[in-house]
């Protein structure tokens, strides 16, 4: 850049060099945040403001109290961005105004409400190479503090879990600004947009160890269960480094490392939770999905909760119990409930107000929200009381980590006003009585203009100088200004301070004395206010952890007592849990299915599975019947019943799942050049190669993208070896419309075949839902294509053709007789005769 810039560019210009190339600097200039250069042509298009240039150099600015509304838009399009702020007051400042780097905001550590979503996590993740020792992940939510890693044997393990996570932003080793291929490309693969180099130095397992210890001031990580494992402690030691010294944040408030605990959870993968519509999706609106339906939370926390439990179901079963003796105790309690609900409906999202307070961010508004939210504790602990009295159980274990410090609420209540502005430049937030010298500074600045006044009046009168006037500037204070024409009428005290070209300037004993206490006033007491501000967040941020566990305890009786209400209103029923390998569903219902506004009414189906008798469902019917809905419908009460949820049915007796796969639908994937039927095969291909006795498998059509024998084969394989092979040996709901799967029962102890119930009507049919034992002997599709509103012309012919195909009424050609209209009828004798004696099927086996 040019040597002739001003000192302000030269400021700027030494700033950005002590940011990353990639970081836009937003620079403050009095009322706007300016960006030049290329920040300001990367930078203009996604906020939506003119790029102009001034002296040669492009440029573009916001105003300063709209920083937030366009910080939203730089983070959705994963840009960076360094928050340069003014140090000192530009009316004091001696030459140019000191500015620093306040903080760098990335996609995976925005704190701002205005881009957070509240029911979902923010997530910046890290990853370590291991070597034999497998992969070390880390990942921080820095708007609540959580800290959480874990560690996989594999990369398709450790890419689940990044999906599941979801994290805005990952961090990968560099020693020459390009991140690490191989890890990169795990999180390209999880679909993470904005990946991160970091010096690879900051991975060290030496010092990333260090950097823990000393960060939770512990003598080693055995108390987080990380001690021995290197890779992990690099991925979450390098995250917390580059947190702190990259990115210039406090994290005082990240005071644990927790060790995700895979192996007890229940494993879903994206495509099941997808199949299943588990969460709300870019293209999938809540309200259509198992989270929407029991998002009854009434906090933030809660509703982040729910999503955690939703992904990662237990499989502990004397933890899912425990939930659910937590959500049969509220449901008996409905006195309680109600009031219960209505209190936490009154707590704002402490987790993330205490960490911007912590961060240095919160104002007096989260102040007082952090206060409103620990009045509620003794309420809600009261109404608590009938729940816990046997002191076990999940409510008794959350409502004793339940703090409501009443002296940081009485602090925070006696201290700040009622309605305190939102910036703390504004003023006016603190109560008055809590500083005498506050009070007088106040006083003084509302009061002067008055004085003033009045003593200009006095002096007039006194002097019978009409045109004298009492004035104020920065450099000279408070004066006495008169005209030349009056100087002869000054009085003697008038004492002279300055020249001008049409009079004199004086000041007076009494209006020195004034000055005093007048002259920056308003600073001084901004000033004043600013520091009883501070010392009020300093003993909030001292509460920080009791605060973090309130918080924590709140979330879970959120989702328990949401679990309540809607096992109430939704005429939900406990499940009888089990170790062993039976699931069975009375008058089950899709939880989802019968809650949409436009749906028919929901027929209730049974469901009985084991891994010997009943392990392989065949379901057979026509399409638009009910299968898909039924075989997802029993997937998803098994999820539903593990995340501790009580489930739409009569009665249900399930058998803990270690995970629940899913083969459903027909997709293609362009981006890595696999076909519909490539996707459909690796899907079942993983389904074979992971399912255990413990799974539940559901396969929505096999074979279908490919010829109808091939079809036919694979998925004749498939269901021969899921039940011949021991340690694949899982219960499975298997929906096609190959009905010659049905022969599978024949041979095959572990096969059942089930239904579809339809009636036909003339030449159409009615779907009745209902799932009966026996094989579907038709397929129906000719009505179904008829209810799709096919032309009558194309359907009788379809019709035609069918009756010549299932009567083997086939040319010498191969093809359909009636398509050889030539081909007489002994021909066709002959050839129906020559069939009798083809070579013999699978089937005919």
């Amino acid at each position: 850049m040019a040597e002739n810039r001003t000192p302000m560019m030269r400021q700027y210009q030494r700033i950005k060099s002590e940011v990353a190339e990639d970081v836009i600097v937003m620079f403050r200039l009095g009322d706007f945040y300016e960006m030049f250069f290329e920040d300001a042509g990367r930078a203009a298009p996604v906020l939506g403001v003119a790029l102009t240039k001034r002296s040669g150099y492009a440029m573009c600015g916001i105003p300063y109290h709209a920083l937030d509304a366009y910080l939203a838009k730089l983070i959705r399009a994963n840009l960076k961005i360094a928050i340069c702020d003014q140090m000192e007051d530009p009316a004091t400042a001696k030459g140019i105004v000191r500015r620093e780097v306040t903080r760098i905001v990335t996609p995976g550590t925005v704190t701002e409400e205005s881009v957070l979503r509240d029911d979902r996590n923010n997530y910046l993740v890290a990853l370590a190479d291991g070597g034999s020792r497998g992969l070390g992940l880390a990942a921080l939510d820095l708007s609540t503090g959580e800290l959480a890693v874990e560690t996989h044997e594999s990369p398709a393990s450790l890419v689940e879990s990044l999906r599941r996570l979801a994290p805005g932003e990952g961090l990968a080793p560099s020693a020459d600004g390009v991140p690490d291929p191989a890890l990169a490309a795990l999180m390209k693969q999880a679909d993470i947009r904005c990946i991160t180099p970091v010096d690879a130095m900051f991975f060290d397992p030496v010092a990333a160890y260090s950097t823990l210890v000393r960060h939770f001031n512990v003598a080693s990580l055995d108390g987080f269960g990380c001690e021995g494992l290197p890779h992990v402690a690099a991925a979450a030691g390098a995250l917390i480094q580059h947190v702190r010294e990259n990115l210039r944040r406090d994290l005082s408030h990240v005071r644990c490392l927790r060790l995700g605990q895979t192996a007890g959870c229940m494993i879903l993968d994206e495509g099941t939770r997808e199949h299943l519509d588990l969460l709300p999706g870019p293209s999938r609106d809540a309200s259509a999905t198992l989270y929407g339906v029991l998002d009854a939370t009434r906090t933030p926390m809660g509703a982040r909760l729910l999503r955690s439990w939703i992904t990662r179901p237990l499989q502990d079963l004397d933890a899912i119990r425990a939930r659910h003796d937590a959500v049969e105790a509220l449901t008996k309690a409905r006195a309680a409930l109600t009031p219960l609900r209505e209190l936490l409906g009154g707590v704002r999202d402490l987790e993330r107000t205490i960490a911007r307070v912590s961060l240095g961010r919160g104002n007096a508004r989260d102040l007082q929200a952090i206060a409103a939210g620990l009045k509620a504790v003794p309420r809600i602990r009261e109404r608590m009381a009938p729940l816990t009295r046997d002191g076990a159980g999940l409510l008794t274990s959350a409502a004793g980590r339940l703090d409501d410090l009443p002296e940081l609420v009485a602090a925070i209540e006696s201290t700040l006003v009622d309605s305190p502005p939102a910036a703390l430049g504004d003023g006016g937030l603190i109560r008055a009585g809590v500083d005498a010298d506050l009070d007088d500074l106040r006083d003084a600045a509302s009061n002067g203009r008055a004085w003033i006044a009045a003593y200009q009046a006095e002096e007039i009168a006194r002097t019978g100088i009409k045109t004298l006037k009492v004035k104020f500037n920065n450099v000279f204070g408070y004066f006495i200004e008169v005209s030349t024409a009056q100087l002869a009428n000054v009085p003697p005290n008038y004492q002279r301070k300055q020249t001008i070209v049409n009079g004199e300037r004086f000041t007076t004993p009494e209006l020195k004395e004034r000055e005093e206490k007048i002259a920056g006033a308003s600073a001084r007491a901004l000033v004043l206010e600013t520091q009883l501000f501070e010392a009020l967040r300093a003993k909030v941020v001292a509460e920080t952890a009791a605060i973090q566990d309130t918080a924590a305890a709140l979330a879970e009786i959120d989702v328990l007592s949401a679990f309540a209400d809607r096992a109430l209103a939704l005429g939900y029923v406990r499940p009888t849990m089990t170790a062993d390998d039976a699931l069975f569903i009375r008058a089950g219902r899709h939880p989802v299915v019968e809650q949409l506004p436009d749906a028919e009414r929901f027929v209730p189906n049974d469901a009985d599975l084991n891994c010997t008798t009943r392990q392989i469902m065949v379901v057979t019917g026509p399409n638009m019947a009910g299968k898909s809905t039924y075989i997802r419908q029993v997937a998803t009460l098994v999820v539903m019943a593990q995340t501790g949820s009580f489930i739409p049915a009569d009665a249900a007796t399930i058998g803990v799942v270690d995970r629940v796969f899913t083969r459903v639908g027909a997709s293609d994937d362009l981006a890595r050049g696999r076909s519909t039927f490539m996707v459909e095969m690796q899907e079942t291909a993983n389904i074979l190669n992971n399912a255990t006795p413990r799974s539940l498998i559901v396969l929505d059509e096999i074979g279908r993208g490919t010829s109808t024998f091939d079809g036919i084969s694979i998925a004749w394989a498939v269901a021969e070896y899921l039940h011949d092979v021991p340690r694949v040996k899982a219960k499975t709901l298997f929906a096609t419309h190959y009905h010659e799967l049905a022969d599978l029962a024949l041979t095959l102890d572990g096969v059942v075949n089930c239904s579809v119930l339809v009636r036909e009507r003339g030449d159409g049919i009615v779907f009745l839902r209902r799932i009966v034992e026996g094989a579907a002997d038709k397929s129906y599709g000719i009505a179904v294509a008829q209810l799709a509103g096919m032309p009558e012309p194309v359907l009788k012919r379809a019709r035609e053709i069918l009756s010549n195909l299932e009567a083997d009424e086939i040319a010498a050609s191969g093809r359909p007789a009636l398509l050889e209209p030539h081909v007489s009828e002994p021909a066709r004798r002959r050839r129906a005769s020559s069939n009798q004696a083809r070579q013999p099927t699978l089937f005919d086996l």
